[in-house]
C-alpha cells in the first residue's frame, strides 16, 4: 500500500490510499479516503475517491515524537566531506517542526549562504519499541518514505554541532507517501537519485546523487536496533538512514527532487527567508 496524507481545498488533512497507473488497478492516479490515522489503529474506507491532480499531498507523517538521523553512513559521502566512518553510528535529531511535505518550499535562512541537499531513505516506525534485536526489526517498521536532510553547511561548521544546521524549519521534507509493501530486504537495495533544476528551465536537470541503499555502512536493521537501544521509538517516529555521495548546494529559484526506486519522488522548491 501507499499511504498518503492530503488535503482538499477548504478541508482538513486526512489519510488515503494511493493507486498508481503502474498498479494496473481500476482507479489509476487516484487517492481513496480512509478514516483515522493508520499509525494509530484500524482504518476504513469512506467511499470518497479523488484524482491525485485535485489534492495537495502533505508530509505523510508528522512525527509525534522525533526524527532520528544518521550521519556518515555511506563511505563515499564521508570521503567527500573529508571525514572518516565513525566507530559507532553517528546519531542526531531533527525537530518535528522541520518537517514539510511535497512541493512545500525549503526556506534558506538569512543566517546561511551554503545550503545543501541530502537525499535519503526514511524508515517510519509503526509501534512502541525499545531494545529491538536486529532479527526482529522488521516487526516494528510501518513503512518507508523519502527524505531530504537539508543542511546549512556553513552553520554546521561554525556551530561545532548540528542542531541549527539541520534542525531549522523546513529542513526535513518527507513524502510523497509511505510505502508499506516493501520488505526489509527490498528496502536494503533501492536506487536513490537526487536532481537539481532551475525553476525557470525545469527541463535542464542536473543529477547530483545516484546510488543504492545497499552501500550503507550500517543497514536498516542495525540502525533501528542501535537507536532503540538508547531511546524508545514511538509510532510515527522517522529514521533517516544517511545520504550517499553527491551532496551539493541548493539556492533560491531552484527545485530539488529526490527519487527512490519503488517509492516515488519528493520535490521541493527553494526560497529565501522573507
Amino acid at each position: 500500500m501507499r499511504i498518503a496524507r492530503y488535503a482538499l481545498a477548504g478541508s482538513e488533512p486526512q489519510f488515503g490510499l494511493v493507486e498508481l497507473t503502474s498498479d494496473g488497478g481500476e482507479h489509476p492516479e487516484t487517492i481513496a479516503a480512509i478514516t483515522g490515522d493508520p499509525l494509530a489503529g484500524p482504518v476504513n474506507y469512506t467511499g470518497e475517491r479523488h484524482s491525485l491532480d485535485d489534492v495537495r499531498l502533505l508530509a505523510p507523517v508528522i512525527p509525534r515524537s522525533k526524527v532520528v538521523c544518521l550521519g556518515r553512513n555511506y563511505v563515499a559521502h564521508a570521503e567527500e566531506m573529508g571525514s572518516e566512518i565513525p566507530e559507532n553510528p553517528l546519531v542526531f535529531f531533527k525537530p518535528n517542526t522541520s518537517v514539510i511535505g511535497p512541493d512545500e518550499p525549503i526556506v534558506r535562512p538569512r543566517a546561511t549562504q551554503d545550503l545543501h541537499h541530502e537525499g535519503e531513505l526514511a524508515v517510519v516506525i509503526g509501534r512502541i519499541c525499545k531494545q529491538v534485536p536486529v532479527e526482529r526489526v522488521s516487526e516494528v517498521i510501518f513503512g518507508y518514505t523519502i527524505a531530504n536532510d537539508v543542511t546549512a553547511r556553513d552553520l554546521q561548521a561554525a556551530d561545532g554541532q548540528w542542531a541549527r544546521a539541520k534542525g531549522s524549519d523546513t529542513f526535513c521534507p518527507l513524502g510523497p507517501w509511505i510505502v508499506t509493501h516493501l520488505s526489509l530486504e527490498d528496502a536494503s537495495d533501492l536506487q536513490i537519485t537526487t536532481t537539481v533544476a532551475d525553476q525557470r528551465t525545469p527541463d535542464d536537470v542536473e543529477v547530483r546523487q545516484d546510488d543504492s541503499t545497499r552501500l550503507m555502512v550500517r543497514g536498516i536493521s542495525e540502525l533501528v536496533s542501535h537507536i532503540s537501544s538508547f531511546t524508545t521509538l514511538l509510532p510515527g517516529d522517522v529514521i533517516l538512514t544517511g545520504t550517499p555521495a553527491g551532496v551539493g548546494e541548493i539556492a533560491p529559484g531552484q527545485r530539488v527532487t529526490v527519487s527512490i526506486q519503488e517509492i516515488g519522488e519528493l520535490s521541493n522548491p527553494v526560497v529565501d527567508e522573507e
